[in-house]
């Protein structure tokens, strides 16, 4: 059973969070602020957070930055704001998605069972001696031990960040909108997905290259998408 640590302020949100996603079968832990929601990750094994932005004591983005330091657990940001701001500067902390308040469970649903998956399967390292190697000249992925190396150089990226490089490094040379990296990274229908992905695919960019703003690996393609050059 998958533990989701559920934190927000307003008690009746985290009830109904509860509810949704029992019904999942996930386990929920919950939490009231941003302290008592890092003194749980520091005591449980946590497989997502569903984090609130507006907090006493710690609010979410604050918490977000703590859990960052040591953890790359996926975050869910709530926010009762739908403006672009807030989104941004929650996936700029480290965020790997978003849900605006007041939400529709059903998509609640979707975007936790996503996140799930992804971390998952970039947790569960298996010994396999055929490994799954990817490669674009000295950018290399081993998918069975979820390694990521550039010029030899081990990379540390997030479930998220791994899954979109992943795909998009496994068919290099291929040109994908946001809306295909989306529905294929998150096996889901794309809802308004365009910060999401661009904000992620800075972060890939400011890890992977040299320089991220002449990128050598990670090209976009103007009023198409983003595609991994075949080197």
């Amino acid at each position: 059973m998958y533990n989701i640590l559920v934190v927000d302020d307003d008690k009746e949100i985290v009830n109904a969070i509860e509810i949704y996603l029992k019904t999942e079968g996930y386990n929920i832990i919950k939490a009231y602020n941003g302290k008592e929601a890092l003194q749980v990750l520091e005591k449980e094994k946590v497989h997502l957070v569903i984090l609130d932005i507006m907090m006493p004591e710690k609010d979410g983005l604050e918490t977000l930055e703590e859990i960052r330091k040591n953890k790359s657990v996926p975050v869910i940001l709530l926010s009762a704001k739908s403006e672009d701001y807030d989104k941004i500067s929650g996936l700029n902390t480290g965020a790997d998605d978003y849900i605006t308040k007041p939400f529709n469970p059903l998509e609640l649903i979707a975007r936790v069972n996503s996140n799930i998956r992804r971390y998952v399967g970039f947790e569960n390292i298996q010994d396999n001696k055929n490994e799954k190697i990817f490669k674009s000249g000295e950018l290399e992925i081993n998918d069975d031990t979820k390694k990521v190396t550039v010029d030899g150089k081990e990379i540390k990226l997030t479930a998220t960040e791994y899954n979109i490089l992943k795909f998009l490094l496994q068919n290099k040379g291929k040109v994908y909108s946001i809306k295909q990296i989306y529905e294929n990274v998150w096996n889901e229908e794309s809802y308004s997905a365009e910060n999401i992905i661009a904000v992620h695919i800075r972060h890939i960019r400011e890890k992977i290259e040299i320089n991220p703003k002449e990128p050598k690996y990670l090209k976009v393609i103007w009023g198409i998408g983003y595609k991994i050059e075949n080197i």
